[in-house]
C-alpha cells in the first residue's frame, strides 16, 4: 500500500503544482487522470524521490519514500514520460548496464536477470537489435523492462501509451496488467481508455487538486440517469455550451455530438446515453475550472 498525505509543491516560478494530495493506492493498477498541466508529473517525480516535496508525507508500507530516498530508489521502479536510449547499443547489452547500475553486479545472476526480463517483455528474440532500431511500442516494453530491474514494490509509468498505434498499445497494457498482480503499479495518463480498459481504482487531479478518487465503475455509476445527448450543427453549438453544463464535444460528419450533465432531461432533442468515464473525466474538469474562477473572483 502506497499512502500519500497532504503532498504539496510549489516551482520558484510561483506555479503550485500540487495542493495537499491525499491518496491510498493499493497494490494493482491504479489509474491517475489528468490533463496536461494538471500536476501528474510532478507527483510522479516527487513519488519517485526525482524532486522534493514542500510538505507531506509518502510511505511505502513501512518506508518513508520522502526521508529514505536511497532504500526507496532500491524499491521503485519508473519510466518516465521521455525514455531516451542509446540508439546504437543493442537491447541486451543495455539492460545489462542498467542492471549493474542497479547494482546486480555479478555476472551469472545478471545474464539470467536481463534474459528473464527480456522474455517477461517479449523482447528476447530481438535482444541483439540496436534501440535506434525499435518502434516506439518496442522502446516502452524495453522501458519496462528496466524499470522490473531489483522487482520493485512501486512501480511508476508516466504517458505510457501516448503515440503508440493500437496493437502496441494493447500489447503494452496488457504486460501492465500482468505486473500489476504483484505490485503497485501507477498509470499516470491524460487517455481515459487506458484507465477504463486496465485499472480497478483510479483517481483525478486538476489544477494540482485531487478531484475525485475511486472504482471506475462506481464513478460512471454516480452519473447514470444525469448525461444527455445531442447532435448539433456547429453554428448553433455556442449557444449551447453557453445554456448547458457541456461535457464534452465530438464532431462526427460535420456535426457535433454532445454530451450535457442535467438532473432532468433538458428537452429540445436531447436524448439519454449512458455515462462512461470520459464524462465522468470531463465533468470533474469543468467543475475543477468552475472552482477556479470563483477563487479568482474572489
Amino acid at each position: 500500500m502506497l499512502k500519500i498525505r497532504d503532498l504539496s509543491k510549489t516551482y520558484a516560478n510561483g506555479v503550485q503544482a500540487l495542493k495537499g494530495i491525499t491518496l491510498d493506492i493499493p497494490t494493482g493498477m491504479f489509474g491517475l487522470l489528468g490533463p496536461n498541466g494538471a500536476g501528474k508529473s510532478t507527483l510522479m517525480r516527487t513519488l519517485a524521490t526525482l524532486q522534493d516535496a514542500d510538505g507531506g508525507s509518502v510511505h511505502l508500507g513501512d518506508l518513508d519514500v520522502l526521508t529514505d530516498k536511497v532504500e526507496a530508489r532500491r524499491r521503485l521502479g519508473y519510466l518516465p514520460q521521455e525514455f531516451g536510449v542509446y540508439p546504437k547499443v543493442t537491447a541486451e547489452a543495455m539492460l545489462d548496464h542498467f542492471a549493474i547500475l542497479k547494482g546486480v553486479v555479478e555476472r551469472k545472476p545478471r545474464k539470467a536477470l536481463v534474459e528473464a526480463l527480456l522474455n517477461q517483455v517479449n523482447l528476447w528474440q530481438v535482444r541483439n537489435r540496436k534501440l535506434g532500431t525499435f518502434s516506439g511500442g518496442m522502446r516502452q516494453r524495453f522501458g519496462i523492462a528496466q524499470a522490473l530491474i531489483g522487482q520493485p514494490d512501486l512501480l511508476i509509468v508516466d504517458e505510457p501509451t501516448a503515440g503508440l498505434d493500437p496493437e502496441e498499445r494493447n500489447r503494452f497494457l496488457n504486460l501492465l496488467a500482468e505486473v500489476g498482480e504483484q505490485v503497485v503499479v501507477i498509470l499516470s495518463t491524460h487517455i481515459v481508455e487506458d484507465v477504463t480498459d486496465l485499472c480497478p481504482r483510479m483517481a483525478i487531479i486538476a489544477q494540482g487538486q485531487l478531484r475525485l478518487s475511486g472504482e471506475p465503475i462506481e464513478t460512471i455509476r454516480s452519473l447514470e440517469g444525469r448525461v444527455w445527448q445531442k447532435t448539433v450543427s456547429k453554428e448553433s453549438l455556442p449557444k449551447h455550451i453557453a445554456a448547458h453544463t457541456v461535457l464534452s464535444t465530438r464532431l462526427v460528419g460535420g456535426r457535433s455530438v454532445i454530451h450535457v450533465l442535467d438532473d432532468a432531461n433538458p428537452g429540445d432533442g436531447f436524448s439519454a446515453v449512458a455515462p462512461d468515464l470520459e464524462d465522468v473525466y470531463f465533468g470533474e474538469l469543468r467543475h475543477a475550472a468552475a472552482d477556479s474562477s470563483r477563487a479568482q473572483a474572489v
